[in-house]
């Protein structure tokens, strides 16, 4: 498994809580479903790109960026 593929799901949570939003409001923010981020977030689920990218801009990040943070 890949460092980013290991990393990711903490790296979400860590960026989530350094903004104090819960999971319901990234998922707002990401249109996204906030059960679907709680699994994301314990590396249940692996996002697609195109989730990555929803998280990402969720975040206020470039996708490029979110990535950068789980090498």
């Amino acid at each position: 498994m890949s460092a980013v593929v290991s990393r990711f799901p903490s790296v979400v949570r860590r960026l989530r809580e350094a903004r104090g939003w819960s999971q319901e409001e990234l998922a707002e923010r990401a249109d996204l479903n906030r059960s679907y981020v709680g699994e994301i977030e314990r590396g249940i689920a692996m996002p697609s790109l195109g989730t990555i990218s929803k998280l990402a801009l969720g975040l206020e990040l470039k996708p490029s960026s979110l990535l950068e943070h789980c090498e």
